[in-house]
This record gives C-alpha cells, structure tokens and sequence, in this order.
C-alpha cells in the first residue's frame, strides 16, 4: 500500500523556514515538503534566515545549527530577544547531551540530529504546529480525556484512571498531540530522555498498559498503533 503523505486540512498551506546551507540536504528538504502541502521559503544563510524571520512570514522554523556567518543558534536567541515565539526545530550533526541542551536553551523548542529521515523530520514539524501556544495551564482536555498536571490525575468521561509517573508523562505527551503520528523515537527521546535509540520495545510495552487504563472494554479505543510508524491518541472532534 502506498504511503498517505497527505497533510491533516488544517496544516495545508502552512510556511516553513528553512535555513540549511548544505545544498543537497535542502533540496531533500524543500521537496519532501512542498510534496506534502507546505509552503517553504529557504535561506541558505543565518543573516538571510533571520531577516526571513523577523518578517513574521512562516509558521515554523528549520534551523541548520552550524551555518556561515551568523549560526543557527544566533538566529534563534535574537528572534526570542525580539518577541518572536516562532516554532523552531534544529538541525545539527552534533549529538551529545550537551549539544542538545544548548540548542534548546537558545531557545529552540525541538533536535534532531542528522542523519535523519524525512518521515521523523516532518512529525517533528507537525508536532510543533499542533503545539498549543500556551503550555502553561495546569489542566488539558483532549477529548473525553481530562488532566490535571499540578495534581497529577487524569479522567475518562469522569471515570479516573490511576497511572504510575512514567504513564502519566507518556498520556501527557499524547494529550498534547492529539491526531499526530508519534514516532517510537520521539516517544525515546522526549519522555524518556534517552539521547540515542536503542533497539528496545519499551515504548510498545508502556503503550499497552497505557492503553488497557485509558481504553477500558466497551470504550472508544483513543491510543492507536500505526504500523512501521508509532502511535496516535485519535479523539473525535
């Protein structure tokens, strides 16, 4: 069967920044999105980018960390100076820890290093755009679902559901994304923390005792597998 490479209606349309100074990894870039239904505006350098930026244009942001002149994370801590709130994804050959923490205390919401598939790359950018533009309140309703994040309980339907701390964080990690595909990998990077992915079913494994107390017999089923790609928490509008 072949792959649905189709964009959710409301993600049509929707402008990417891409500011990549390695000509064949753009191109890659460029056409695997505009292939989906984005729109791509690329700047191969980091004060090109940034004037980009500060227009006010895209919805999303792809920064290459290392680029001539004024870098990745330079671009990044001057648009955030300015007010600008928007989405920002890096790219970088650079893995360790370390790495990563800087990049996102520059201010960009999401890494990943390369080599990367193009199918991780755009889940990761359609996360980014479904991310509420408030992540502060303390409670999240995704459909029958309700949670409560300073007391740390979650309901169905007013029916609570006990979860151990580690559910709690992969629900919380779902609810957010409602109707996004999640990669095993995001799921290993972001609730887990691990920095390099190891050949495990943990994720699976974590998933299906989720799933046996959030979906309980004669219940909708929310949390789906997409097979070869990850999970789903679909939730009827």
């Amino acid at each position: 069967m072949a792959e649905d490479k189709t964009l959710p209606p409301f993600l049509e349309g929707r402008t990417v920044l891409l500011i990549e100074d390695d000509g064949r990894i753009a191109e890659e870039i460029v056409g695997e999105l505009t292939g989906r239904g984005f729109n791509v505006h690329h700047e191969e350098t980091g004060n090109a980018g940034l004037e980009a930026a500060l227009k006010g244009e895209a919805d999303v942001m792809v920064v290459d960390r290392l680029l001539p002149g004024c870098d990745g994370l330079s671009v990044i801590e001057t648009m955030r100076q300015q007010g600008i709130r928007l989405p920002v994804l890096v790219l970088s050959a650079l893995s360790a820890v370390d790495d990563r923490v800087t990049g996102l205390k520059a201010g960009g919401d999401d890494y990943l290093t390369k080599p990367f598939a193009m199918e991780e790359l755009v889940a990761r950018i359609e996360a980014l755009l479904r991310r509420p533009d408030d992540t502060r309140n303390t409670k999240l309703r995704t459909g029958p679902l309700e949670m409560d994040l300073i007391e740390r309980r979650v309901w169905r339907d007013g029916r609570e559901i006990d979860l151990l701390p580690r559910e709690f964080r992969l629900l919380e990690y779902l609810m957010r994304r409602p109707g996004q595909v999640l990669t095993r990998s995001m799921l290993l990077e972001d609730v887990w923390q691990y920095r390099f992915i190891p050949r495990t079913n943990l994720v699976d494994v974590h998933i299906g005792k989720l799933r046996r107390k959030v979906d309980a017999p004669g219940e909708e089923p929310l949390i789906q597998s997409i097979r070869g790609t990850g999970f789903q928490l679909r939730v009827s509008d």
